[in-house]
């Protein structure tokens, strides 16, 4: 048996992913544990949890890996600081105690965390930890590679391909110019946090026009037919500064950056649908170069503009491949999982088997489960009232009821999504026919923008007949972007164009108009019997009462907050929101049956907490 431990931290998003004998057994942000969203800290809790799950001791691993490396990405810092300085000092600075104490020394740091162990430790650049996360569980033989994000070492985009226990990097683009940190500087400059305000830039785009985007490619990037481009730096401060963008930046597009939780203007959404066409345009030329460069007809991506699934899709609609296979844990917390299979497989030497149709990853449901047992305990301790169903059917029946009746359910079953995206185990449910559950969900349940787009998921067997995508096509991980079928949609033309801005989402636009945006597309999960087969009967049971097998599903958690992990957190969310109905395995608590509700003074200071009162 080879053990090997993979662990990406410090800069944000940590986790630790486990690879024995070529399974992926186990993988866990840091954040799910600890409680604080985009923890960047060693994944002390995640190690832990995939070795629990293994039933491993650090002493038992044969391999740990580290997802960068650590003296590229500081001399990467070091050079930038010096073409620089004095204006980089201020940055430099505060990075430098961070460096001296933890990131230069990391095998000492490791050993300290993981006592016993004594082997090898492996370090693979960034960018190989996002091509083996992409290529290496994916349902392909060979297929080119693409990986596109904000840094790594050096390195900000890269081609390259992948054949059987193989990959190899063949073209990159280096710091600073980046499409991930162009992405980012319009985050900052429309109000939003760089590092986790990148989607909501995605979701607030559909609501502007692309006015901007022509002054974007004449001033801010030169981009080449082949996808290649670089960046006017005049215009940016993150090599110096601790702020995305500089005086010429804001001059350019006529002020400062909009503060932080202002009232949202036309002038975003216009920048938001600028800047995503841009990136639009780009990852389409990068695909094209790739697919002349390998030959292939399949493409995997990594990397976290992979998570702009709006561009995923168009890559897939229009580009040059007939197959598209998208990292789950696209962002920096997939790359511990790229560093455990890239030693698996590339430094090793063992053979890639593939003998399934899907992807290796199954279903990226990777993190803890909790048994009826631990429910039980969990329920007993939090003085909750629950009903227990004893079967699936009874179960999946009673909340397709509950569903039906318009009101909100969390969903709490199996294994903790490994990513960003829920998938159906910490998830939030809704009615997709309702035209009031978006804005109910934003506001009373998620505490966040109105303007948010929802997610549906559907059958894998049904999802032509609601979306435009080829009978039976795969979409597991809700990174792809699909037009809603035109046979559901309404004929709204007339309101259109009367609508503007943020007044496009009070249009119905489809027969399930909670997960339709207001340009017609969604984010479309497919839910299949092999992956998520408790999922698939629910929505079997939905569609037997209301001739519909699409929901909403949205991540269990609030805003600012991460998904829960614990029945411990999902009760807790459960109880400080407008949620309905709250189910863990087989229990069933609905709100009104509770008699040990928070007042409103523990609610107003929970909100208080995160800035939401």
């Amino acid at each position: 048996m080879t053990a090997i431990l993979g662990i990406s931290a410090f800069y944000h998003d940590s986790a630790a992913a486990l690879v024995v004998d070529g399974e992926i057994v186990a993988a866990a942000q840091e954040e799910r544990f600890s409680r604080k969203k985009h923890d960047e800290r060693f994944p002390v809790q995640a190690v832990g949890y995939c070795l629990q799950q293994a039933g491993l001791t650090p002493a038992e691993l044969d391999y740990v890996g580290f997802y960068e490396k650590p003296f590229q990405k500081m001399d990467r810092l070091l050079e930038t600081y010096l073409a620089f300085v004095p204006q980089g000092y201020a940055s430099f600075r505060q990075a430098l105690p961070v460096w001296l104490k933890e990131k230069l020394y990391l095998p000492s740091s490791i050993r300290e965390h993981l006592p016993g162990y004594n082997r090898r430790f492996v370090f693979t650049e960034h960018h190989e930890s996002h091509a083996a996360s992409a290529f290496f569980p994916s349902p392909f033989e060979e297929a080119a590679i693409l990986t596109l994000d904000g840094v790594g070492e050096w390195s900000t985009t890269c081609l390259g391909r992948g054949a059987g226990n193989n990959i190899e990097l063949l073209k990159e683009i280096r710091f600073p110019h980046s499409l991930g940190l162009l992405y980012s500087a319009f985050t900052y400059y429309t109000g939003f946090k760089v590092n986790s305000g990148e989607y909501k830039v995605m979701g607030l785009a559909p609501y502007g026009e692309p006015k901007y985007a022509q002054l974007i490619l004449d001033n801010l990037i030169d981009l080449k037919p082949d996808g290649s481009f670089r960046l006017d730096m005049q215009y940016f401060n993150y090599c110096q500064g601790l702020t995305m963008t500089s005086s010429w930046f804001h001059e350019l597009f006529g002020g400062p950056p909009r503060q932080p939780e202002s009232k949202l203007s036309q002038r975003e959404m216009d920048l938001a649908a600028s800047v995503q066409a841009v990136t639009e345009e780009a990852m389409l030329r990068l695909a094209r170069t790739a697919h002349q460069v390998t030959g292939s007809k399949n493409c995997v991506l990594a990397g976290g503009v992979a998570l702009n699934c709006v561009g995923n899709g168009r890559i897939l609609r229009e580009g040059p491949f007939e197959n598209l296979w998208i990292q789950p844990a696209s962002g920096d917390a997939g790359g511990a999982l790229g560093v455990a299979l890239f030693t698996w497989y590339q430094l090793l030497q063992n053979k890639r088997e593939r003998i399934q149709s899907h992807d290796t990853q199954r279903g990226s449901l990777l993190g803890p489960t909790f048994s009826d047992e631990d429910i039980i305990q969990t329920l007993t301790e939090e003085k909750v009232v629950s009903n227990k169903f004893d079967s699936d059917e009874a179960l999946c029946s009673e909340v397709a009821k509950y569903l039906d009746a318009g009101m909100v359910v969390g969903w709490f079953q199996g294994r903790m999504e490994f990513g960003p995206r829920a998938l159906g185990a910490r998830s939030i449910l809704g009615d997709a026919r309702n035209p009031e559950m978006q804005r109910k969900m934003n506001l009373k349940i998620k505490f966040r923008e109105s303007f948010r787009p929802f997610a549906p998921i559907v059958r894998q067997e049904s999802v032509h007949e609601y979306f435009d995508m080829k009978p039976n096509q795969e979409s597991p991980y809700m990174l792809l972007v699909a037009p809603v079928h035109e046979r559901l949609r309404t004929d709204d033309s007339a309101s259109d164009v009367a609508a503007f801005g943020i007044e496009k989402l009070n249009q119905i636009r489809s027969q399930i108009p909670a997960v339709t945006h207001v340009d017609n597309s969604a984010r479309v999960q497919t839910v299949d019997c092999e992956r998520n087969p408790l999922l698939a009967k629910l929505l079997t049971a939905f569609e037997q009462r209301t001739g519909v097998p699409v929901l909403i599903n949205t991540s269990f958690n609030v805003r600012s907050e991460p998904i829960v992990c614990t029945p411990q957190d999902a009760i807790r969310c459960f109880m400080m929101t407008d949620m309905d109905v709250l189910v863990l395995g087989h229990f069933v608590l609905l709100k009104s049956e509770q008699t040990s509700r928070p007042d409103e003074a523990s609610r107003s200071e929970h909100l208080q907490q995160f800035g939401l009162d």
